[in-house]
């Protein structure tokens, strides 16, 4: 791989044929050691990372070991611009930055962090964003009068309108998160295939909302479809929560936050098959919980695994983290990505 301190190669052509399909791979520590090197990048839960999987500061609940979700496909090149580093293999660019934190107002410094990684993308051929991982310290407090995320909300949607990119309609999928410290850190996945951003019909889409959530909506989509190559498709779920319309809804209670975030996924999973997947329900989704309230772990896994199956690719391979979600009121908050049979339809 090559390493170099601004995007190479403007306008890279599209995977070559030989390139192998992207693979979803929540493996060990170990393992995402050992496949690093061709490996576009990853999410590190725990003490787990890598050079192309960067950690996270936010606490793992479950399971005790550190995991790596990794994402893999053909031989990378490399690169760094400014704080964004990538990795690209001719048809997905994943790309990692993270930011001191310093500052009260989360607004410029969200808005420079975006436009870094638009000049990225722009200058590897402007592929489409897929997914986008937001991790914002601290994300429910308040500076200079406006709550932190939507301080957030807004210097992303700046630079999504500065930058030519779709705040509305062609939004990527994406979630926010509040570990308790570190810094600011952003995870995103682009693609030079189709791609397919979806909502949920039993919600307001995001970018949508009304002020009542802040001067910017967030401009981001439930879910996204992708075309993965091989006959499938690969599906990103946003951050999905116990949000009905828009409002929050069974606000003090865990349990029943859990069945509503699990009905939204079910209504998600019936986006993906009406738009070309042969068949995906919650549980085939490598999924991660994120709690406000670690004491809450033994309720909600127990509820999870019992709603999905105790044996499904859900229960067994679920992650646990602590950190704060997007409104105060809300508990508990769940994504997560499958490689599902199908075509995408339009």
């Amino acid at each position: 791989m090559s390493e170099a301190t601004a995007p190479a190669d403007p306008a890279p052509a599209a995977r070559p044929a030989e390139s192998a399909p992207l693979q979803l791979l929540r493996v060990s520590a170990d393992e995402a050691a050992r496949l690093d090197g061709a490996a576009l990048g990853g999410l590190a839960w725990g003490a787990a990372a890598t050079p192309s999987a960067p950690g996270l500061v936010a606490r793992l609940l479950a399971p005790a070991a550190p995991v790596v979700d990794l994402f893999s496909a053909g031989a990378p090149d490399s690169g760094r611009f400014g704080p964004v580093h990538w990795r690209d293999d001719g048809h997905w660019l994943y790309g990692w930055l993270d930011l001191p934190d310093a500052v009260a107002d989360l607004t410029d410094a969200s808005w420079q962090a975006y436009r870094d990684l638009f000049e990225v993308l722009d200058a590897r051929g402007r592929p489409p964003l897929v997914k986008v991982w937001n991790f914002l310290p601290r994300i429910n407090d308040d500076g200079g009068g406006l709550e932190r995320y939507r301080q957030f909300n807004v210097g992303r949607f700046r630079a999504f309108s500065e930058a030519g990119f779709d705040a509305f309609e062609g939004a990527p999928a994406a979630c926010a998160l509040g570990p308790h410290e570190g810094t600011l850190a952003i995870r995103f996945l682009a693609s030079r295939g189709a791609v397919r951003p979806l909502d949920n019909p039993r919600q307001v889409a995001p970018y949508r909302y009304s002020q009542r959530f802040g001067p910017r909506s967030p401009n981001f989509s439930r879910a996204a479809l992708a075309d993965a190559g091989d006959g499938r498709l690969a599906f990103f779920v946003s951050g999905t929560a116990s949000i009905v319309g828009e409002r929050s809804v069974h606000e003090g209670d865990v349990r029943a936050q859990l069945a509503e975030t699990l009905r939204n996924l079910d209504a998600l999973c019936e986006q993906a098959r009406a738009h070309g997947a042969a068949a995906v329900s919650p549980a085939d989704l490598d999924c991660v919980v994120y709690l406000r309230h670690p004491e809450d772990l033994a309720v909600v896994k127990a509820a999870f695994e019992a709603a999905v199956g105790p044996d499904s690719v859900a229960a067994r391979g679920a992650v646990y983290v602590e950190a704060d979600v997007c409104r105060r009121e809300l508990l508990v908050e769940i994504e997560g990505h499958a490689l599902l049979a199908g075509a995408l339809r339009r």
